[in-house]
């Protein structure tokens, strides 16, 4: 049996190096897999095409779920934990340095240029977020009605729940049943969780009722962020820069930056935005709730994963949402885009990033390189 100490150790170390989102899959791969053995091929990549069908960010959720196979509840937590830990430390340490020295002549000249490289990653994310998904006329009519709908300024969360019931209209996929595991299904240890979560955050809206709200929306934001990480941000920049008016956009942009260049998800944005909010409580207020609705998820399609592989709702409404969201992140490059003043310099900027980040360079040496010829020019 794996120690829960080992899981939480391998993949805390697995977590400071985890640059890339999404590919960090195949390193997860290597470590369960190949190295130490505790899952086999064929459950390994069940779990990761569970994690792309559920939302949260695609990585931390294979991680969540080898916790799962191998210890349990615990299990996931150790695993989740240890993956995401880096992650917030290292946002924590750009948070408070953001926050002391923005307004320093030598920090906006840094933001300003990093504005660029934040519009080049998400032109691109967009880009690869659609190369698997988009494939047929139905996958391409819902992105487009996504994205018009999203111009007309309707609320995202509704664009959503529209396009999956659209989805079940479009989609004739059949679903190809197997024969269900007459296993007993063990929810004790997730309803313990669920308990305890619901517990603390209803607990906010006694102690602070800005901490209760800032937890409601990141809980809505990631029950709703299917399609990995960057699903998430179309909907951060509704809900914290327009709907509440919190931050403004070029604030949210520099957090966007700053989760790129530090490891794990771009959601770990969430740690950034919490901080400027509430501080170091809003700060894990905020990360706590963007994760833990999406691991309460994973645990429990983990439990329940070929059921949910039979259900010809859930892969009709799979492939809408998918596309659904490639209308969103196009809205969100195409409302950055709009943001930046523009100049032949920046236009250079965004289009050598693009690039760079096509020809599959480290998004790291990008920002690094960002923020140097930020220095120079401005």
């Amino acid at each position: 049996m794996v120690k829960l100490r080992e899981l939480f150790l391998s993949f805390l170390r697995l977590g400071f190096t985890a640059f890339g989102g999404p590919a960090m899959v195949a390193y997860i791969k290597e470590l369960t897999v190949e190295k130490k053995q505790w899952l086999d091929g064929k459950t390994f990549q069940e779990g990761a095409a569970l994690a792309q069908a559920v939302p949260g960010a695609t990585a931390m959720q294979v991680a969540a779920y080898v916790g799962f196979k191998t210890r349990g509840i615990l299990g996931g937590i150790a695993s989740y934990l240890g993956f995401g830990l880096p992650a917030f430390i290292l946002m924590l340490i750009l948070s408070v340095f953001y926050d002391k020295t923005y307004s320093t002549q030598t920090a906006t000249s840094i933001f300003e240029g990093l504005q660029l490289i934040v519009v080049a990653i998400v032109a691109n994310a967009t880009l690869s977020f659609a190369k698997p998904i988009i494939r047929s006329i139905g996958e391409i009519s819902i992105a487009v009605f996504s994205f018009i709908l999203f111009l007309l300024k309707l609320n995202p969360f509704l664009i959503i729940i529209i396009c999956f019931f659209v989805s079940q209209i479009v989609f004739r996929d059949r679903a190809c049943f197997e024969q269900v595991d007459s296993k007993n299904l063990n929810f004790t240890g997730l309803f313990i969780l669920l308990m305890i979560f619901f517990l603390l955050i209803f607990s906010l809206l006694f102690i602070d009722k800005m901490l209760f709200s800032l937890a409601f929306t990141m809980i809505k934001i990631d029950l709703f962020a299917f399609g990995g990480a960057y699903a998430s941000l179309p909907l951060m920049l509704h809900e914290f820069v327009y709907r509440l008016g919190w931050i403004d956009q070029k604030t949210f942009m520099d957090g966007i930056a700053l989760g790129q260049v530090t490891p794990g998800p771009i959601v770990i944005t969430a740690t950034f935005v919490g901080y400027l909010l509430k501080g170091f409580v809003g700060a894990i207020v905020g990360t706590v709730a963007i994760f833990t609705p999406s691991f309460l998820i994973m645990a429990f399609v983990s439990e329940i994963s070929i059921k949910i592989k039979n259900s010809r709702m859930f892969i009709r409404g799979k492939r809408g949402l998918l596309a659904s969201f490639t209308g969103l992140l196009l809205f969100v490059t195409v409302k950055f885009i709009g943001n930046i003043d523009w100049s032949i310099i920046k236009i250079l900027m965004v289009l050598a990033s693009f690039v760079a980040l096509l020809k599959k360079v480290n998004i790291f040496y990008i920002v690094i390189a960002g923020v140097l010829l930020s220095l120079i020019f401005y």
